[in-house]
């Protein structure tokens, strides 16, 4: 067993494991540089030569036009970018990018978004960070990994809740910035009937009474927020 900076203790590692980590090149995404230098030291002490930081996802996005690396690992919580945008600029540039999420955010709607965006592994910020070694050996041999309490609270679940599609998600930013459903179709490319059957959905799913409504309760969700409500109105404007 052995100990690093920040007192972190990691279990021996396997030899395949070491064979997977000793070439690796990952990048690690986090606005916290405490999580940063412990994630660091953890790589370093497991054999993995190649970790490059990053405070801002912005300094990511610039890095990804000069190069690419083995693993993601990603806070969705950033506070200079969406998470799940960030998702989509990764996997734009790198198609077969290999994405591990790690979160303090354990609501059921906001990992069942992370599931249906195809990331490799989730792994929760309350989970023991050591298992990170798994999850990243794990999603270089081409499987997924998701902590216990992940799994606990998707598939222990029997409750079934309707949440939002991608598609729905993409109509309701449309609709808090003020487009109506011809507008919306257009920039989509789809039909009015279309945006309007997913209109309907989407008052149902969330059980909203009007649009104001609606709104509020996306909010509450966290499926669209204040700030970006109100820069899309003021962008919308500004035309």
């Amino acid at each position: 067993m052995q100990i690093f900076k920040y007192g972190i203790t990691l279990s021996p590692m396997n030899e395949a494991q070491k064979y997977l980590l000793q070439d690796m090149s990952v990048a690690v995404v986090d606005d916290h540089a405490l999580i940063l230098e412990g994630f660091k030291s953890l790589m370093q002490g497991c054999g993995v030569k190649h970790v490059e930081t990053f405070i801002r996802a912005t300094d990511l996005a610039e890095a990804l036009v000069h190069r690419d690396f083995d693993v993601y690992v990603i806070d969705i919580g950033m506070p200079d970018m969406d998470g799940f945008a960030l998702i989509d600029l990764i996997r734009s540039a790198y198609p077969d990018a290999r994405i591990i999420v790690n979160t303090i955010h354990e609501e059921i709607w906001l990992l069942r978004r992370l599931l249906d965006k195809g990331v490799n592994a989730i792994m929760f910020k309350s989970t023991d960070f050591t298992q990170m070694v798994d999850a990243m050996t794990t999603v270089m041999g081409g499987g997924q990994y998701f902590c216990s309490g992940l799994k606990k609270k998707i598939f222990g679940s029997k409750a079934h809740v309707d949440y939002p599609s991608e598609r729905e998600i993409d109509i309701l930013k449309a609709l808090a910035g003020g487009y109506t459903s011809k507008e919306i179709a257009s920039m989509l490319f789809i039909s009015e009937n279309t945006v309007e059957t997913h209109r309907k959905r989407l008052f149902v799913k969330l059980g909203a009474r009007n649009m104001a409504d609606l709104i509020v309760k996306a909010i509450a969700c966290g499926y669209i927020s204040a700030p970006e409500i109100m820069k899309d109105r003021e962008a919308r404007q500004g035309d």
